[in-house]
């Protein structure tokens, strides 16, 4: 039997932290009650996934892209290169890849896109729950250096509250130059 792996991106949208992206090989003896793309789920729900999946998965892993490199090859290639990351640290080599969205990381294992996967192919929501979950718990560590920006309330998404937060204190080294919000407080 053919193994498949699922893989999913956190992070695309925010203007701070790293993008993370997670592989996940579950066990097709092992029912995972739940799973759904992480933007449906709570916060707590994820959590409880996520330590099911850790347990129950036939492999998993996580990467991410710094910021560095977010700003270097764009959020496309970083999100890209996170997955590739995620799928190569695999202790199990899947015999086929399938990817949430419309872009394959080029790896050496035959790889889909599937446009909604995290919402259809259960793979893909298990790797979608483990990279917002390590990317959320990234943010609330950066958080406790950065206070005053409010990352432990919006991840590093472009709220008014963050942008305020800016405005006031201006950017630091966790911020995506790349980005226009961000591009345009430096030039200013």
């Amino acid at each position: 039997m053919s193994l498949v792996c699922g893989v999913d991106e956190a992070g695309r949208g925010p203007l701070a932290g790293p993008v993370y992206a997670a592989a996940v090989i579950l066990d097709p003896g092992w029912h995972i009650a739940g799973l759904a793309d992480s933007k449906a789920l709570s916060a707590s729900r994820r959590l409880e996934l996520t330590g099911q999946i850790r347990r129950h998965a036939l492999a998993w892993s996580i990467a991410s892209a710094s910021v560095a490199e977010i700003d270097a090859i764009n959020i496309l290639q970083a999100s890209l290169l996170a997955m590739r990351r995620a799928v190569e640290q695999l202790r199990i080599a899947p015999g086929e890849v399938l990817v949430d969205g419309n872009r394959c990381p080029i790896i050496e294992y035959p790889v889909r896109a599937i446009v909604k996967g995290d919402s259809r192919v259960p793979a893909i929501s298990a790797a979608s729950i483990l990279a917002k979950t390590a990317r959320d718990a990234e943010m609330l560590r950066l958080h406790q250096i950065y206070p005053h920006y409010g990352l432990d309330r919006h991840k590093g998404y472009p709220t008014a509250a963050h942008l305020a937060a800016l405005e006031r204190y201006g950017v630091c080294e966790i911020h995506r130059r790349s980005y226009a919000p961000i591009r345009r407080l430096l030039e200013d």
